[in-house]
């Protein structure tokens, strides 16, 4: 079946879960020969288009601003209402209120796909008068997708609407990494059991309590946090409060070459969100696809430890909670065996679930199913879509 297909939403360079799962969609499905376009803000000022392979493109408009966590790019409504009659799929990836309304001024009359990555749950001014748009794009859609069914089933926004919704889990390829970077990583903390971070040090991340937990923590430990944000000075004072400065290092941010080294050289992966903004957590599946055993958190209403199995694939552990998370990791620590086999469970969830290239194929059945009017609708059982 010949199609093809946009991907419109957030912006570019790539920064986060969502333009990683656009960006993906794009580079898989035009690899595969389909067209597939992305149509998004650009971030840095650049607006040249990419051409990807002869069969996709990443399509940037200018941003004038950015406001409550959103591009303000008004080039994208022109920019879609030009295009948006060459698609016959547009895939539009929320929440990006901008996406929305280019969209809803769009005049596309194809099939839509609303891809529900994560409630609006921080900024409840925008919600408000986002709502209105937001209510039109839930019944505009002619499916609506999740990354996993409890947030698509719990979420408030998609209540009503559970006879058109499904979840299609995040894929990821294996992080890659040569030996020699490994081995300097783990030269550097020699002797030590390394529990990595990696992530925006921002506010729902809950770095604070992943730092407290390292008063509890033994001097065999040593924790590794990867990114930057807002919250950098605030944390490095929190590190030099409790005197942590040997157990806990913020890297800074961590070049997408270097982070599968990382990856490889740690021990344990810990996720220590503390709201369902963290709706899915793509870090803890790249944790997982280098095999190795993720403590998370119990976020109500999110995914994430949907994604991580409690008991197979690591532990969750209860938001805000230092010392659940040091007893969580300590656990998995606590001898060769018991590391074992949450190592190599993490690696079979990761192969059973979280492939790029399944992903990839639940995606090309969805389009299928979608164009194809005498199809029946797609399963909550990802291993159906």
């Amino acid at each position: 079946m010949s199609y093809r297909v946009l991907q419109l939403g957030k912006f570019h360079p790539i920064r986060g879960g969502v333009e990683k799962v656009m960006e993906a969609f794009t580079c898989g499905l035009s690899c595969r020969g389909y067209e597939c376009d992305m149509l998004c803000a650009s971030e840095d000022g650049s607006t040249n288009e990419i051409s990807l392979n002869g069969y996709g493109r990443i399509i940037k408009t200018p941003t004038w601003t950015k406001k409550a966590a959103t591009m303000l790019s008004p080039g994208m409504i022109f920019k879609l209402r030009k295009i948006c009659r060459d698609y016959d799929i547009i895939h539009i990836h929320h929440p990006d209120p901008m996406a929305a309304l280019a969209l809803f001024m769009s005049g596309y009359r194809g099939r839509v796909i609303l891809h529900w990555h994560s409630d609006i749950v921080k900024q409840k001014n925008l919600l408000k008068l986002y709502a209105p748009l937001q209510n039109w794009l839930i019944h505009r859609a002619d499916r609506i997708v999740g990354t996993t069914p409890t947030y698509v089933a719990e979420s408030p926004a998609l209540k009503r609407v559970q006879d058109k919704v499904s979840y299609l889990p995040i894929g990821v390829q294996e992080p890659q990494a040569c030996l020699q970077d490994i081995a300097r990583i783990r030269e550097r903390y020699q002797g030590k059991k390394i529990i990595l971070s990696m992530g925006r040090l921002v506010e729902y991340k809950g770095y604070e309590y992943l730092i407290s937990a390292a008063e509890i923590l033994g001097d065999d430990y040593v924790i590794l946090i990867g990114g930057k944000g807002e919250l950098m000075p605030q944390l490095e004072e929190q590190i030099h409060r409790l005197h942590l400065e040997d157990k806990v290092h913020l890297l800074g941010y961590v070049a997408n070459e270097e982070i599968g080294a990382y990856y490889h050289a740690c021990d344990v992966f810990c996720l220590s969100s503390t709201i369902k903004t963290e709706a899915y957590a793509i870090v803890q599946v790249e944790a997982m696809a280098s095999g190795k055993p993720v403590v998370s958190t119990n976020i109500p209403g999110s995914g994430v430890s949907w994604v991580n199995e409690h008991g197979v694939s690591g532990l969750n552990a209860p938001v805000c909670d230092a010392v659940g998370l040091a007893k969580a990791i300590q656990q998995i620590c606590q001898t060769p065996e018991t590391y074992t086999r949450y190592s190599l469970a993490a690696k079979a969830r990761y192969r059973m679930m979280f492939r790029s290239e399944d992903m990839i194929d639940r995606l090309l059945r969805l389009y299928e199913e979608l164009l194809d009017n005498h199809s029946p609708f797609i399963s909550m059982n990802p291993a159906t879509i």
